[in-house]
C-alpha cells in the first residue's frame, strides 16, 4: 500500500485501497460458469477474497507498517521512537502525525 495522495510534500493522509470485493465478484462470475474440476479451486479463491474483504482498515494499515519496517531492517520494539523514525525514513513523504497514527495501528495489531 502506498497511498500518498500528494506529490513532493509530506502528508497526513494514508489511503487503504481495497479490491477484494471486485476480485470476489469476478470469482463468483467464474464459478458460475466453471467446469466441475475447476470449482474447488475457485471456491477456495472466493473464500479467501471474501475473508480479505472483511479485514478492518486499521489492521491493513498495521500489516503495511510491519512490512515497511521489515523491509527497512527494523527489528526492535514497534512502539518505540526508533520504530517511528525507521518508518519515516522508509516513507519520507509520511508526516509525523500520519506516522504516529500508523504506529498506533501497528501496536494494536501485532504481526
Amino acid at each position: 500500500m502506498s497511498g500518498f495522495p500528494s506529490w513532493g510534500k509530506k502528508t497526513d493522509t494514508v489511503l487503504v485501497v481495497r479490491e477484494a470485493d471486485t476480485i470476489a465478484a469476478g470469482l463468483r462470475d467464474a464459478l458460475a460458469e466453471a467446469a466441475p474440476d475447476e470449482r474447488p479451486g475457485l471456491e477456495r479463491a472466493l473464500a479467501l477474497a471474501e475473508a480479505a474483504a472483511t479485514v478492518p482498515d486499521a489492521e491493513r494499515r498495521a500489516e503495511w507498517v510491519h512490512g515497511r519496517l521489515a523491509e527497512a531492517g527494523f527489528t526492535g520494539d514497534i512502539a518505540s521512537i526508533a520504530a517511528l523514525k525507521a518508518l519515516r525514513q522508509a516513507e519520507p513523504k509520511l508526516s509525523l502525525l500520519a506516522a504516529v497514527q500508523l504506529q498506533k495501528d501497528a501496536v494494536a495489531h501485532p504481526a
